[in-house]
Protein backbone atom coordinates (compact mmCIF):
# COMPACT_ATOMS: atom_id res chain seq x y z
CA UNK A 1 0.00 0.00 0.00
CA UNK A 2 1.76 3.67 -0.46
CA UNK A 3 2.23 6.00 1.88
CA UNK A 4 1.65 9.22 2.35
CA UNK A 5 4.16 11.46 -0.20
CA UNK A 6 7.79 10.59 0.79
CA UNK A 7 8.68 13.92 0.77
CA UNK A 8 5.75 16.19 1.92
CA UNK A 9 4.65 18.18 -1.12
CA UNK A 10 4.67 21.26 1.30
CA UNK A 11 8.20 21.44 0.60
CA UNK A 12 7.92 22.00 -2.71
CA UNK A 13 5.08 24.76 -2.42
CA UNK A 14 2.67 22.06 -4.23
CA UNK A 15 -0.31 21.42 -2.13
CA UNK A 16 -2.53 18.69 -4.41
CA UNK A 17 -6.44 19.14 -4.64
CA UNK A 18 -8.96 16.81 -5.59
CA UNK A 19 -10.46 17.09 -8.84
CA UNK A 20 -13.20 15.70 -11.08
CA UNK A 21 -11.18 13.70 -14.59
CA UNK A 22 -11.03 16.93 -17.43
CA UNK A 23 -11.81 15.73 -20.93
CA UNK A 24 -9.72 17.36 -23.68
CA UNK A 25 -10.79 16.57 -26.80
CA UNK A 26 -8.05 14.85 -28.12
CA UNK A 27 -4.02 14.53 -27.11
CA UNK A 28 -1.33 15.52 -29.64
CA UNK A 29 1.89 15.41 -27.07
CA UNK A 30 2.33 13.16 -23.95
CA UNK A 31 5.21 13.57 -22.23
CA UNK A 32 6.87 11.06 -19.74
CA UNK A 33 8.95 11.45 -16.22
CA UNK A 34 11.72 8.54 -16.59
CA UNK A 35 12.64 7.14 -13.19
CA UNK A 36 9.61 4.67 -12.38
CA UNK A 37 7.88 5.44 -15.43
CA UNK A 38 9.83 4.83 -18.47
CA UNK A 39 12.66 2.84 -16.76
CA UNK A 40 11.44 -0.10 -13.86
CA UNK A 41 13.92 1.96 -11.05
CA UNK A 42 12.59 4.48 -8.47
CA UNK A 43 15.85 6.55 -8.96
CA UNK A 44 18.32 6.59 -11.50
CA UNK A 45 20.32 8.49 -9.04
CA UNK A 46 19.79 6.68 -5.98
CA UNK A 47 21.11 3.57 -8.30
CA UNK A 48 23.99 5.14 -9.16
CA UNK A 49 24.27 5.51 -5.29
CA UNK A 50 23.61 2.41 -4.44
CA UNK A 51 26.78 1.03 -6.81
CA UNK A 52 28.95 3.31 -5.38
CA UNK A 53 27.78 2.80 -1.58
CA UNK A 54 26.72 6.04 -1.13
CA UNK A 55 23.46 7.94 -0.38
CA UNK A 56 21.82 11.76 -1.39
CA UNK A 57 19.17 12.05 1.54
CA UNK A 58 20.85 14.46 3.38
CA UNK A 59 21.15 16.55 0.39
CA UNK A 60 17.71 15.82 -1.13
CA UNK A 61 16.08 17.09 1.75
CA UNK A 62 18.55 20.20 2.05
CA UNK A 63 17.35 20.71 -1.02
CA UNK A 64 13.75 20.49 -0.44
CA UNK A 65 13.92 23.11 2.78
CA UNK A 66 15.46 25.49 -0.03
CA UNK A 67 18.77 25.66 1.51
CA UNK A 68 20.34 24.38 -1.78
CA UNK A 69 19.61 24.88 -5.42
CA UNK A 70 19.37 22.67 -8.24
CA UNK A 71 23.35 22.40 -8.99
CA UNK A 72 24.51 22.46 -5.82
CA UNK A 73 22.06 19.48 -5.29
CA UNK A 74 23.38 17.89 -8.84
CA UNK A 75 27.36 19.10 -7.10
CA UNK A 76 26.61 17.06 -4.05
CA UNK A 77 25.81 14.05 -5.70
CA UNK A 78 28.32 13.94 -8.44
CA UNK A 79 31.13 14.77 -5.84
CA UNK A 80 30.60 11.41 -4.15
CA UNK A 81 31.01 8.88 -7.21
CA UNK A 82 34.63 8.18 -6.21
CA UNK A 83 36.84 5.35 -6.74
CA UNK A 84 40.27 5.20 -5.06
CA UNK A 85 39.64 9.23 -4.47
CA UNK A 86 38.85 10.59 -7.58
CA UNK A 87 35.86 11.17 -9.44
CA UNK A 88 35.15 8.36 -11.71
CA UNK A 89 34.85 8.40 -15.67
CA UNK A 90 31.43 9.06 -17.22
CA UNK A 91 31.48 5.44 -18.48
CA UNK A 92 31.66 4.29 -15.75
CA UNK A 93 28.72 5.69 -14.78
CA UNK A 94 26.65 4.84 -18.39
CA UNK A 95 27.97 1.11 -17.50
CA UNK A 96 26.19 1.68 -14.14
CA UNK A 97 22.96 2.74 -15.60
CA UNK A 98 22.72 0.44 -18.60
CA UNK A 99 21.77 -2.60 -15.97
CA UNK A 100 18.62 -0.27 -15.29
CA UNK A 101 15.56 -2.51 -17.40
CA UNK A 102 12.64 -0.67 -19.06
CA UNK A 103 9.24 -0.49 -17.82
CA UNK A 104 7.12 -3.51 -18.89
CA UNK A 105 5.10 -2.18 -21.91
CA UNK A 106 7.21 0.69 -22.81
CA UNK A 107 8.13 -0.28 -26.33
CA UNK A 108 4.43 -0.83 -26.83
CA UNK A 109 2.94 1.90 -25.59
CA UNK A 110 5.56 4.61 -27.46
CA UNK A 111 5.26 2.44 -30.63
CA UNK A 112 1.47 2.68 -30.38
CA UNK A 113 1.63 6.52 -29.91
CA UNK A 114 4.39 7.20 -32.31
CA UNK A 115 1.80 5.25 -34.94
CA UNK A 116 -1.14 7.63 -34.22
CA UNK A 117 1.03 10.62 -34.83
CA UNK A 118 1.12 11.50 -30.98
CA UNK A 119 4.78 13.97 -30.30
CA UNK A 120 6.75 12.27 -27.21
CA UNK A 121 8.89 13.37 -24.70
CA UNK A 122 10.77 12.74 -21.31
CA UNK A 123 10.92 15.36 -18.98
CA UNK A 124 13.54 14.33 -15.76
CA UNK A 125 15.75 15.61 -13.92
CA UNK A 126 17.82 12.44 -14.17
CA UNK A 127 20.73 12.44 -16.27
CA UNK A 128 20.79 13.23 -20.03
CA UNK A 129 23.06 10.30 -21.59
CA UNK A 130 20.40 8.00 -19.67
CA UNK A 131 17.19 10.01 -21.05
CA UNK A 132 19.09 10.17 -24.74
CA UNK A 133 19.93 6.15 -24.59
CA UNK A 134 16.14 5.56 -23.64
CA UNK A 135 14.30 8.07 -26.05
CA UNK A 136 16.73 6.65 -29.05
CA UNK A 137 15.56 3.06 -27.94
CA UNK A 138 11.74 3.67 -27.20
CA UNK A 139 11.59 6.33 -30.26
CA UNK A 140 11.09 9.44 -27.92
CA UNK A 141 10.77 12.75 -29.86
CA UNK A 142 12.27 15.01 -27.25
CA UNK A 143 14.20 14.92 -24.42
CA UNK A 144 14.78 17.16 -21.06
CA UNK A 145 16.96 15.98 -18.59
CA UNK A 146 20.23 17.55 -16.87
CA UNK A 147 24.04 16.77 -17.76
CA UNK A 148 26.83 16.24 -15.55
CA UNK A 149 30.41 17.67 -17.21
CA UNK A 150 33.72 15.83 -17.86
CA UNK A 151 37.08 16.99 -18.24
CA UNK A 152 39.17 16.29 -20.93
CA UNK A 153 40.17 13.01 -19.97
CA UNK A 154 36.37 12.40 -19.71
CA UNK A 155 36.49 12.10 -15.84
CA UNK A 156 33.51 13.75 -14.25
CA UNK A 157 34.36 17.23 -12.98
CA UNK A 158 32.15 17.65 -10.35
CA UNK A 159 30.11 19.96 -12.03
CA UNK A 160 26.75 19.99 -13.76
CA UNK A 161 24.02 21.29 -16.50
CA UNK A 162 20.54 22.30 -15.19
CA UNK A 163 17.77 21.33 -17.58
CA UNK A 164 15.15 20.76 -15.27
CA UNK A 165 14.93 22.07 -12.11
CA UNK A 166 13.09 18.56 -9.78
CA UNK A 167 10.19 20.52 -8.50
CA UNK A 168 9.49 22.85 -11.39
CA UNK A 169 9.01 20.74 -14.31
CA UNK A 170 5.87 22.55 -15.82
CA UNK A 171 8.60 25.28 -16.83
CA UNK A 172 10.06 21.98 -19.54
CA UNK A 173 6.64 21.20 -20.29
CA UNK A 174 5.13 24.77 -20.98
CA UNK A 175 8.40 25.71 -23.65
CA UNK A 176 8.03 21.99 -25.00
CA UNK A 177 3.86 23.19 -25.80
CA UNK A 178 5.54 26.57 -27.17
CA UNK A 179 8.54 24.88 -29.59
CA UNK A 180 5.83 22.10 -31.03
CA UNK A 181 2.73 24.70 -30.84
CA UNK A 182 0.86 22.27 -29.59
CA UNK A 183 -1.77 23.59 -26.82
CA UNK A 184 -1.35 22.47 -23.19
CA UNK A 185 -4.43 21.58 -23.56
CA UNK A 186 -4.25 18.68 -26.20
CA UNK A 187 -0.83 17.53 -23.82
CA UNK A 188 -0.76 14.24 -21.19
CA UNK A 189 1.50 14.18 -18.64
CA UNK A 190 2.46 10.58 -17.06
CA UNK A 191 4.34 10.85 -13.73
CA UNK A 192 5.08 8.79 -10.30
CA UNK A 193 6.11 11.40 -7.91
CA UNK A 194 5.29 14.63 -6.36
CA UNK A 195 7.46 16.07 -8.41
CA UNK A 196 5.75 15.19 -11.71
CA UNK A 197 2.58 17.05 -9.72
CA UNK A 198 3.42 20.79 -11.55
CA UNK A 199 3.36 18.60 -14.71
CA UNK A 200 0.29 17.18 -14.15
CA UNK A 201 -1.39 20.72 -13.36
CA UNK A 202 -0.29 22.24 -16.63
CA UNK A 203 -0.99 19.42 -18.61
CA UNK A 204 -4.38 18.78 -20.54
CA UNK A 205 -4.21 15.65 -18.48
CA UNK A 206 -2.50 14.05 -16.03
CA UNK A 207 -1.82 10.17 -15.49
CA UNK A 208 -0.41 8.52 -12.37
CA UNK A 209 1.56 5.78 -13.09
CA UNK A 210 2.35 3.35 -9.90
CA UNK A 211 1.86 6.46 -8.15
CA UNK A 212 4.87 6.52 -5.02
CA UNK A 213 2.14 8.61 -2.86
CA UNK A 214 -1.34 9.29 -1.82
CA UNK A 215 -0.74 12.95 -3.27
CA UNK A 216 0.03 11.62 -6.88
CA UNK A 217 -3.04 10.19 -7.16
CA UNK A 218 -5.06 12.80 -5.44
CA UNK A 219 -3.27 15.75 -8.59
CA UNK A 220 -3.69 12.76 -11.40
CA UNK A 221 -7.24 13.02 -13.30
CA UNK A 222 -5.95 9.17 -14.07
CA UNK A 223 -4.50 6.04 -11.77
CA UNK A 224 -2.61 3.21 -13.39
CA UNK A 225 -1.99 0.95 -10.98
CA UNK A 226 -0.19 -2.13 -12.53
CA UNK A 227 3.32 -1.09 -13.70
CA UNK A 228 2.79 -2.25 -17.24
CA UNK A 229 2.64 0.89 -19.52
CA UNK A 230 0.04 -0.15 -22.11
CA UNK A 231 -2.34 0.56 -19.68
CA UNK A 232 -1.22 4.13 -20.22
CA UNK A 233 -2.85 3.35 -23.42
CA UNK A 234 -5.56 2.39 -22.30
CA UNK A 235 -6.30 5.72 -20.51
CA UNK A 236 -5.28 7.44 -23.69
CA UNK A 237 -7.34 5.80 -25.91
CA UNK A 238 -10.18 8.03 -26.28
CA UNK A 239 -8.23 10.58 -26.57
CA UNK A 240 -6.12 9.48 -30.06
CA UNK A 241 -8.01 10.23 -32.56
CA UNK A 242 -6.63 7.16 -35.19
CA UNK A 243 -7.19 4.80 -31.86
CA UNK A 244 -10.34 6.01 -31.40
CA UNK A 245 -11.49 5.82 -35.22
CA UNK A 246 -10.05 2.73 -35.42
Amino acid sequence: MKQQCSYPCYRTGRLPTQKAPRHPERIRLVVFDMDGVLLDTPSSWRHIHSHFNTTNEESVMTYLRGEIDDAEFIRRDVSLWREHGHLVKKEAVERILEEIPFMPGAEECLHTLSSCGVRTAIVSAGLDFLANRVADSLGIDHVFANGIRTDHHGRLTGEGDVVVRLTNKEENVRSLSLATRIPLTECASVGNSCFDIPMFEVAGLGVAFDPEDVCVRTAADYVVVRKDLRDVLTVLRPYLVSMSSS
